[in-house]
């Protein structure tokens, strides 16, 4: 069978690239749908040879099932930006294309955070059906979580294998674009702003702190600074609750984009 590749972008410069040489020899086409990037994302696709079209974003589900309908072939392979085929991958997804016996195909994925293969604390295997035909599928659930939906009956196998997810390079990258997510999925929910906020800091606490990064305390990509006395109530949020004490400064962190550690207790 031929097969399309499908992505969609928005100021992937940093991603992109590594994401299509990784299909280099596996697919027939790509087909990049951009969201009208400001920086290098177009000049790197069309250097490779993907078939660039830009289309206004409206939402991760609406925006993917548009991309798959520009696909000139009826089997794709749906990626993300800052995705990639392993060499592994690669083999198994060249051995469907012979074999197409199956209407969909899932794979693990595998979880590059802050520069670390996270294979622990439910992350890995993190099984994602990618590759499938789309006249019996398309993407479903709830923005920004996204999954692909089967029709009844369609047959599923799955390949050996990794996708290779670099999802966060710091701790702060990370914060700020689940604030950003947050402000997508919650906005018509009135949910209160700084618990919006704390939530998120637990959460990236759990991170680092709870053993995602395996280090024995809270660290982040930033230089700890520290000061003797706590800041303001109310600019800080628990880093995750456990004994640590770090505590981020979250203004700071959505204007800056990077994590500071203000204060500890046990330190």
């Amino acid at each position: 069978m031929n097969l399309s590749a499908v992505i969609i972008t928005f100021n992937e410069q940093r991603n992109i690239g590594r994401c299509l040489d990784s299909l280099a020899g596996v697919v027939d086409e790509v087909v990049v749908v951009d969201s009208f990037s400001t920086d290098d994302t177009e000049k790197i696709c069309r250097a490779k040879g993907a078939r660039f079209v830009q289309h206004a974003f409206e939402g991760h589900i609406e925006q993917k099932n548009w991309a798959l309908a520009q696909a000139q072939y009826p089997h794709v392979l749906s990626l993300d930006a800052d995705e990639a085929l392993s060499e592994t991958l690669r083999k198994s997804v060249l051995a469907a294309k012979s074999d197409g016996g199956h209407d969909g195909y899932s794979m693990n994925r595998l979880t590059n955070y802050c520069g670390q293969w996270i294979y622990h604390s439910g992350w890995y295997p993190d099984r994602k059906l990618r590759l499938f035909d789309r006249r019996k599928a398309g993407w479903g659930g709830t923005n920004p979580h996204d999954r692909v939906e089967m029709q009844a009956g369609s047959t599923v196998s799955h390949l050996s294998g990794d996708l290779l997810h670099y999802s966060y390079y710091s701790v702060g990258e990370h914060l700020e674009r689940d604030l950003g997510a947050d402000r997508q999925g919650r906005r018509d929910l009135g949910r209160d702003r700084r618990q919006i906020q704390r939530g998120h800091a637990q959460q990236l606490g759990g991170c680092v702190h709870g053993g995602l990064l395996q280090q024995p305390r809270c660290r982040t990509s930033a230089s700890p600074a520290r000061s003797p006395e706590p800041s303001t109530p109310g600019q800080l949020a628990d880093c995750c609750g456990g004994p640590c004490g770090w505590r981020f400064s979250l203004p700071a962190a959505r204007a800056t984009g990077q994590v500071s550690i203000l204060w500890s207790v046990d330190s």
